[in-house]
């Protein structure tokens, strides 16, 4: 068939390589093994699809293959499997993501004809001769139309529930912006946020979010349904001395409570505009408006920062929750950062709860919210009464 998936294994034991390549052709790849990983150049090309690559080599190493890939602007998929230690593996991989790089999955050896059979067939590939992310596959949104979208209410926040472990019940939202344009259909955060900074818009397109958001929150209430919304705030956010002044006033406009309000904070957030932060985040705490720290553990300073603010609310960031049923560190990540968060006396959600065995792990041990596909997708404001109706009543 000529559109079967193209696969290359390098890894320098033979029969571990010739192993993955039958599981692979059992699944209709094109696959090829090779053991001298000096002969990469050879049979890498830019067809293949996907490179699964041991990491420990003699000669040349995994890490050396994955740099000549980087330099290429491979858009292939990878696995990356080694014998040696799983931190290594995460280290690959995160060297990888930031080259550019698409790593699908890790393998630590033995390897399984289970999950590797598993692991291939998960893959999502696109299509072929277009790259990864969707973003390149646009036409880019001019700053006219992103400014047109803020002006005549083409933004829309969708909100994803939050729920109690304990007893399922609805603790909040997080409002997370979508863009209906008119050509390209509904656009996501990961399109939207970066034209905004790259237009110096980010201060217009949150107070659009907030004052959607807020006005969602009401007609809720108006109809019976009280709840909170979390609000992800942007570095520029916290430029202006005003921020707390500002966001008190909105709430009242729109006869909320402060209590309804959490501001979701990144480290990366705090760090650049540091004084500022401290000034404008305690004098919103003190207006009895909620803070969350966003993505805990991913930034560089964290118990620091915890130290310094008054946060409420921890989110363990979904990278670590994602893989804490199956990765030893993860799961040790995650432990650590419930037994912190409720030592200083904060509520600890968890983002990405993708299904069953991740929720009964965090809950077991004694996390608080649950955020995640499991509990709902993100959803338009209008259907919020009604997924409250048939899910959790």
């Amino acid at each position: 068939m000529a559109d079967k998936r193209k696969l290359l294994v390098i890894d320098d034991e033979p029969e571990i390589g010739v192993f993955v390549r039958d599981v692979a052709l059992d699944l209709g790849y094109e696959a090829i093994a090779i053991h001298r990983p000096d002969s990469f150049e050879e049979y890498f090309s830019d067809d293949i699809d996907l490179v699964v690559l041991d990491l420990i080599m003699p000669g040349r190493d995994g890490v050396e293959l994955l740099r000549t890939m980087a330099g290429r602007a491979s858009t292939a998929s990878i696995i990356l499997i080694s014998g040696y230690d799983i931190g290594v593996l995460h280290s690959a991989q995160k060297l990888a993501s930031e080259q550019g790089l698409h790593v699908v999955g890790t393998l630590t050896k033995p390897i399984r004809y289970r999950e590797l059979e598993d692991m291939l067939n998960a893959i999502v590939y696109p299509p072929k001769n277009r790259p990864h992310d969707a973003i390149e596959l646009l036409e880019f949104p001019s700053e006219q139309e992103l400014q047109r979208a803020i002006n005549n209410d083409e933004l829309e926040p969708y909100f994803q529930p939050q729920v109690n472990f304990s007893d399922n019940s609805l603790v909040g939202v997080e409002a997370l912006i979508r863009w209906r344009h008119p050509a390209h259909g509904l656009l996501m955060p990961n399109i939207i946020i970066p034209l905004a900074e790259q237009f110096g818009l980010m201060d217009k397109l949150s107070a659009e979010v907030l004052q959607q958001a807020f006005k969602q929150v009401s007609e809720w209430m108006a109809a019976g349904l009280k709840t909170r919304v979390a609000i992800n705030m942007a570095p520029c956010n916290f430029k202006d001395l005003n921020l707390p002044e500002l966001i008190d006033v909105k709430i009242r406009q729109y006869g909320l409570g402060s209590d309804q309000v959490t501001l979701e904070v990144t480290e990366t957030t705090l760090m650049q505009e540091l004084i500022k932060s401290l000034d404008i985040l305690t004098r919103l705490r003190m207006k009895r408006i909620k803070l969350s720290i966003d993505d805990f553990g991913t930034g560089y300073s964290s118990l620091q920062q915890l130290h310094r603010i008054p946060f409420s609310e921890m989110k363990i960031d979904k990278s670590f929750v994602m893989r804490a049923t199956s990765d030893k560190e993860a799961l040790a990540i995650v432990k650590m950062t419930i037994l912190l968060g409720h030592e200083l006396g904060m509520k600890v959600v968890a983002e990405g709860i993708e299904n069953q065995e991740t929720w009964d792990l965090l809950s077991d041990l004694g996390c608080d919210v649950a955020q995640g596909y499991f509990i709902a997708k993100p959803m338009p404001g209008r259907q919020l009464p009604e997924w409250v109706r048939n899910h959790l009543q």
